[in-house]
């Protein structure tokens, strides 16, 4: 089960990316970056995948700012 969300995790980070290659490199990209990942860390962890995401892309769009 935890070889599957890494794997899910991993292809999320990866379509995040790729939908914000034309964009700026900014906020919007760490935010969507982080959220997909945070995502799947909060569900794999039992915190819950919104929470998961909230997270993740608040620490993706300041790190990306």
């Amino acid at each position: 089960m935890r070889t599957r969300s890494i794997r899910l995790a991993t292809a999320l980070m990866l379509v995040a990316g790729l939908a914000t290659a034309g964009c700026s490199r900014g906020s919007t990209a760490g935010g969507l970056i982080g959220g997909a990942g945070g995502a799947v860390v909060g569900k794999a962890t039992g915190l819950g995948t919104t929470e998961g995401a909230v997270i993740g892309g608040t620490a993706g769009a300041i790190i990306g700012d």
